[in-house]
């Protein structure tokens, strides 16, 4: 899966996107841990070459667990589930999602994720837009 977002742009971290496309080996990704619960890999964060800001990370999330309370922000998220059971919590209402399950957050809209299953959860966050570089924090 990361080999097909490598034509999303081309930025490790906090570098800007170059234009070039690449592949992200997820071993080579760094890990940084919330108290929430959550690993998450930083894939790319950056301008893409046709001008959309793009932030993509990889979490996993413990179960019970929440990566952070429900937010909002400027920018539009996807979250797409590769394994475990996650409940997206959109406006104070809730869907539960397996892996597969794609969630969108739009802009501006009160959201949040909880692993709702008996094992870990792992899914991707592709934020598009303004200020992505803020894809975990309240706005």
């Amino acid at each position: 899966m990361l080999a097909a977002l490598g034509s999303f742009g081309t930025a490790l971290a906090d570098e800007p996107a170059s234009g070039h496309s690449r592949v992200y080996a997820f071993d080579a990704l760094p890990v940084t841990y919330s108290s929430g619960g959550a690993a998450t890999r930083p894939v790319m964060k950056g301008k893409l070459p046709t001008g959309e800001a793009v932030e993509l990370h990889e979490t996993t999330l413990a179960p019970g667990q929440m990566p952070h309370p429900a937010h909002r922000h400027v920018h539009t998220e996807f979250m797409l589930i590769r394994e475990g059971s996650l409940e997206f919590i959109l406006d104070g209402k809730s869907e539960r999602l397996g892996p597969g399950g794609v969630a969108y957050a739009a802009s501006g809209e009160l959201h949040g994720l909880k692993n709702v299953g008996t094992t870990p959860a792992n899914y991707f966050v592709i934020a598009i837009g303004s200020d992505p570089s803020s894809a975990n924090s309240s706005k």
